[in-house]
């Protein structure tokens, strides 16, 4: 069989096409979705890693460890295919998720396993002394977390934050799997049908480079908004108490 002569009109023609976008629409739904989840999750199982019960802290190592040693692809499948089947069928609901909700979950529990450990170097990067400080003014555990530790603790958690979300926009392919329409998906149909190899992996690979470009675009004003730049060395409290102002 001979090859197909590549077509740059054909890509052109479909770059923007109604299927294209819908796939693009799923990839971003997935990805912020998931990164938000994850972001909860790593927050709080942060603030397990960092806790006085060593019964807590275990816990969260066992997730950590777990979620991070196994293969985010291995987990999807996990999840899809595997729960319904260990599922106690004394319980009313079956353990089936659909296609959606499994690779929102996958991709969530597995960022959240990530999260926990640049949230946790995040929060240990603040001088203790400041937490002491502000329980001695009377404030409480979660009081001084919120307002002293963790605005402190974003100018390091946000650089490898807005990488991880880069890395899920890419990670998403991963749930074309479980037949989630996002890019990837559309596009292994699509080349399947046409033969254009070349033209449907360009688009797919075209819209993974936009977007992952306005992520990193997003993550350099983030950076300039709440990094160490963001507020004067002579002035930290009112940073640390109220965010950093203009």
């Amino acid at each position: 069989m001979l090859p197909l002569a590549v077509s740059w009109t054909y890509i052109g023609a479909n770059f923007f096409s109604e299927i294209v976008l819908r796939g693009v629409w799923m990839t971003l739904q997935l990805s912020a979705i998931g990164m938000a989840l994850g972001i909860l999750l790593g927050t709080l199982f942060a603030l397990a890693r960092v806790a006085k019960a060593a019964p807590v802290r275990a816990l969260a190592l066992a997730y950590i460890w777990f979620f991070r040693g196994t293969p985010l692809l291995v987990q999807i499948v996990f999840w899809y295919f595997a729960l319904p089947q260990v599922w106690p069928s004394w319980l009313p609901w079956n353990g089936q998720l659909s296609p959606f909700q499994t690779g929102i979950l996958a991709l969530a529990i597995n960022e959240g396993a990530y999260m926990t450990e640049i949230v946790r170097a995040g929060i240990q990067s603040v001088d203790p002394g400041q937490l002491e400080a502000a329980r001695s003014l009377g404030m409480t555990y979660r009081l001084a977390m919120r307002r002293i530790i963790l605005p402190q603790a974003l100018r390091v958690i946000i650089p490898p934050t807005g990488n991880e979300f880069i890395a899920m926009l890419k990670n998403s392919s991963l749930v074309s799997l479980i037949s989630v329409s996002e890019l990837f998906l559309v596009a292994k149909l699509q080349y399947s049908s046409t033969l254009r190899y070349f033209e449907w992996l360009i688009i797919a690979s075209g819209w993974y480079l936009v977007l992952t470009t306005l992520g990193s675009v997003f993550q350099a004003w983030l950076e300039h908004r709440y990094g160490p730049a963001s507020y004067s060395a002579s002035a930290p409290r009112r940073w640390l108490a109220f965010g950093p102002h203009d």
